[in-house]
C-alpha cells in the first residue's frame, strides 16, 4: 500500500487537511435503538464524522434493498457516481448532515423497483405478461411500447423515460435514546438518449430525448412514485424529496446533471411545485460552446496548461472537469499523467503545481483537486478545499 507524505508546498512548510479531517472533538461512539413500526433494533452512531459535508452512517451498515440497480442501469461510472453522490448532496437541503443520519433504502426492494422502471403494458402483451405469472402486477412508470408500426417507429414514439431509480433514507433522533426515520430522497434518472435495437444483433439505435419533455415526463414519474410511496405503512407520514436527475449519454465524457427537485411533506401527496437544479459539468480543454459560454474559465485553463507546458514537457496532456452551479464554477478536478523518470521529478513537478494552482485557481469558494499519475498509478495529490488559505499536498511513496 502507498504511503502518504506532507510535501513542502511554495508558500508553506507544513500542510495540514482541514475540512476533510475527521472530527474529534469529544465525539463518542453511542449505542442507541432503531425504531421502525413493526421493529426495534440495536444501532450504533459512530465516534467520528470525517467531513460535515458528510452525513453519519448509522452501523451496522445495512445495505439498500435495491443493491446494484443503479450500477447495472446507468450509461457510465460518471452518471452512477454522480447520481448517487448529487443525491447526498441534495439532499443536505431537506436533512442537514447536523440532525439526519444517513441509510441506504430499505423500503424499496430490487423487485419493486425493477417493476416499475418496466414500460407499462396492455392489449396482447398484458395478456402475455398475466398468463406467464398469475401475480403479474403492471406496474411499470415507463410508456407502453405502441403495438402497431415498425420496431423503430413504436420506440421514436415511446421512449423509456426513466432509466433507475435511488433510495436514501435519512434518520433522526426520537429521543435521547433511540432514532427513527425522519425521511426519505428518491432520485429519478432519466435518460437523455434512449438506446435500442431494432432486433438482437442489429446495430444499436438511439432517441435524443429534449429537455422539455425529460421534464414533464419525469415530473408524471415523480407524482406516481410519491402515490404509491404513501401507500407504505411506513411511509405514509414521512417527509420526502423527490429528485430529477438527467444522465449523460453513453459517448459522455462528463456526468449528467441533477435538473430539479420538490419537497413532499409529511401525510401528503401533492406536488406543489419544483425547484431548479442548476447544475451542469464541463470538460476542460473547452470546445467551442464553452469558449463562447465560460470565456475566461476557458482562458484560464489554457494558461495553466501552457504554463505547465513550459517546464515539464515529460506528461502526456491535461484534462479537466469542472461543476457549474448557476453558471459559477464551484468544482475543478484536474487530471495530469506524468512519465515517471524518478521521485525527485514528482516532488519538484508537485511543488511547481502547487504554486499554479494558487496562483490560477484561487478562488475562495472553489474546490480544487489535481490528480497526477503515472503508468504505475497515483503518484500525488494538491487538494483546495474552498475557503481554504492553503492547499494539502500528498507524495504516495
Amino acid at each position: 500500500m502507498k504511503k502518504s507524505l506532507l510535501v513542502a508546498a511554495a508558500s508553506a512548510a507544513v500542510l495540514m487537511l482541514s475540512s476533510c479531517s475527521p472530527s474529534f472533538g469529544g465525539d463518542k461512539e453511542e449505542e442507541i435503538t432503531q425504531k421502525t413500526e413493526k421493529s426495534s433494533e440495536k444501532a450504533i452512531i459512530p465516534k467520528y464524522n470525517i467531513s460535515d459535508s458528510y452525513y453519519k452512517m448509522v452501523l451496522p451498515f445495512k445495505a439498500g434493498k435495491a443493491r446494484g440497480l443503479t450500477t447495472e442501469r446507468l450509461n457510465t461510472r460518471l452518471d452512477i457516481d454522480e447520481f448517487e453522490t448529487g443525491l447526498m448532496r441534495l439532499a443536505q437541503d431537506s436533512f442537514s448532515t447536523d440532525d439526519y443520519l444517513f441509510q441506504e433504502g430499505q423500503y424499496l426492494d430490487e423487485d419493486t423497483v425493477l417493476s416499475w422502471l418496466a414500460r407499462k403494458k396492455e392489449g396482447s402483451d398484458l395478456k402475455k405478461a398475466e398468463k406467464e405469472d398469475k401475480d403479474f402486477e403492471n406496474l411499470g412508470l415507463n410508456p407502453v411500447l405502441p403495438s402497431s408500426g415498425s420496431t423503430k417507429e413504436k420506440n421514436e414514439n415511446s421512449p423509456v423515460y426513466l432509466a433507475t431509480m435511488l433510495e436514501h433514507d435519512y434518520l433522526v433522533r426520537k429521543d435521547k435514546n433511540s432514532i427513527q426515520l425522519g425521511g426519505v430522497m428518491i432520485g429519478l434518472a432519466l435518460n437523455s438518449v434512449y438506446y435500442y435495437r431494432e432486433k438482437t444483433g442489429d446495430p444499436q439505435q438511439e432517441v435524443t430525448i429534449d429537455d422539455k419533455t425529460l421534464r414533464k415526463e419525469g415530473e408524471k414519474i415523480a407524482q406516481e412514485v410519491i402515490n404509491r410511496l404513501r401507500k407504505k405503512d411506513n411511509l405514509k407520514n414521512i417527509p420526502i424529496t423527490v429528485a430529477l436527475y438527467k444522465q449523460a449519454s453513453k459517448t459522455s465524457i462528463v456526468p449528467g446533471n441533477f435538473i430539479a427537485k420538490t419537497e413532499v411533506k409529511a401525510g401528503s401527496t401533492d406536488i406543489g411545485s419544483w425547484d431548479d437544479v442548476k447544475e451542469k459539468y464541463v470538460f476542460f480543454p473547452a470546445d467551442d460552446s464553452t469558449k463562447q459560454k465560460y470565456p475566461d474559465d476557458a482562458e484560464l485553463f489554457t494558461r495553466f496548461k501552457n504554463a505547465i507546458d513550459s517546464y515539464f514537457p515529460n506528461y502526456t496532456g491535461v484534462v479537466g472537469t469542472a461543476m457549474y452551479e448557476n453558471d459559477d464554477m464551484k468544482k475543478m478536478k484536474i487530471e495530469i499523467p506524468m512519465q515517471f523518470y524518478g521521485k525527485s521529478e514528482v516532488v519538484a513537478f508537485t511543488q511547481y503545481l502547487t504554486g499554479e494552482v494558487m496562483d490560477y485557481y484561487s478562488k475562495n469558494s472553489l474546490d480544487v483537486e489535481i490528480d497526477i499519475t503515472s503508468s504505475d498509478g497515483q503518484e500525488a495529490v494538491i487538494l483546495r478545499n474552498a475557503g481554504d488559505s492553503e492547499p494539502t499536498v500528498h507524495i504516495y511513496d
